[in-house]
């Protein structure tokens, strides 16, 4: 489990195909190595993935095909991915609770300063999520993009907006977006049991 605060932004500094897996070589660019163990988890830009060596300042992991084609981010030399280390039972939860499974890839739609707000120096991010997903995203609910926790500002239809503030584009990689990029998506895991539930309620009602 994750919780959305990025805690650096590492490079991907060598690419090994493995047939269709990739073998990643990530440099940790202040990230803490000293408590990472083998087998430990790492979420890259959301998605949860296995240590499997590790310097004082970069690691490796493999990555499966199947991540590779239902995420972004994590196919080339140079990228820049959101890290952080798995939650402790004992931290601090200063985001929401992230699985670290990425549940779809959405496109971002605009990302400017505030309409209005010429001196602001906060960003608007507008995120079309697929409709599979959108029914999940509500109003001042929670969303994760590329790993990082963010408040839903407002929602119409499948396109959804967030506000970044200055902290949150110097401490991610999500100062890069422009329009048309592909960005990692996980829904807040509330509103995916409160859905089972209710369609578990729903069934055995008619039942």
């Amino acid at each position: 489990m994750f919780t959305g605060i990025i805690q650096a932004v590492g490079r991907i500094t060598q690419m090994e195909h493995r047939g269709q897996d990739v073998r990643l070589i990530v440099e940790a660019c202040g990230l803490d190595l000293s408590d990472v163990a083998l087998g430990d988890s790492i979420a890259h830009n959301g998605v949860c993935l296995t240590v499997i060596d590790k310097t004082e300042t970069h690691y490796t992991l493999d990555v499966s095909a199947e991540t590779l084609r239902v995420t972004v981010g994590l196919d080339q030399v140079g990228n820049l991915v959101n890290l952080e280390k798995a939650l402790r039972l004992a931290d601090r939860l200063g985001g929401h609770l992230v699985s670290g499974h990425v549940d779809g890839v959405g496109t971002v739609a605009h990302f400017a300063p505030p309409a209005g707000e010429t001196n602001s120096d906060c960003m608007e991010l507008r995120i079309d999520a697929p409709g599979t997903l959108a029914r999940y995203i509500a109003t001042k609910g929670s969303v994760t993009i590329n790993g990082v926790s963010l408040t839903v500002n407002h929602v119409d239809g499948n396109r959804f907006s967030i506000n970044l503030i200055p902290h949150t584009l110097t401490a991610t990689n999500l100062h890069q977006l422009k329009p048309g990029s592909p960005v990692n998506l996980e829904i807040d895991q509330i509103a995916r049991y409160c859905e089972r539930i209710l369609s578990y309620q729903s069934a055995a009602q008619q039942g």
